[in-house]
This record gives structure tokens, sequence and C-alpha cells, in this order.
């Protein structure tokens, strides 16, 4: 059963960010959104963050729709002046 929560949470064309040494990373939807937030976001403390990871979270519990959360995660993208497709 969480196999098909999470494939529901995916997002329609998944993000593909890249962090200079740790190379591409493939973000799919809300939870590798917040997986990634939470082990190697490099500015923790913007308001963009704040905004994605909360957003990430309503999607997952369903309080919000999955590309709500990826249009703020690509908000928190710029914030963090990370490169990204």
């Amino acid at each position: 059963m969480l196999d098909v929560q999470i494939s529901k949470s995916q997002w329609k064309k998944p993000v593909c960010i890249t962090f200079g040494d740790a190379g591409e990373q493939l973000v799919k939807g809300p939870h590798d959104a917040l997986a990634l937030m939470t082990e190697q976001w490099p500015f923790i403390r913007g308001a963009e963050f704040v905004r994605a990871r909360s957003l990430c979270r309503a999607a997952l519990d369903g309080r919000k729709t999955v590309e709500e959360a990826r249009v703020q995660f690509e908000q928190a993208i710029c914030e963090a002046r990370v490169s990204s497709n």
C-alpha cells in the first residue's frame, strides 16, 4: 500500500537538481523533495525553503496537491541558487 501512496504523490515531471560535488539528483515528488531538503539542502533558513517543506508535507498528507508542492519546491531551488532542469 505504501508503494501506491508514493506513486500517487509523484510529480508529472520530475525535477533534476545538480549539487556541486554530489552531482545530479532526480526528485520525483514531495517525498524525494523532503528527503533532499532534510539531508542535503544548502540553505535551510530561507522562506521559500520553509514553505516548500511545509507544502511537501501537506501534499503527502493530502492537504495540498503534489503539483502545488512542486511549484513551491522550484521556488526553494531558486532561493538556494541550485541548478535544475
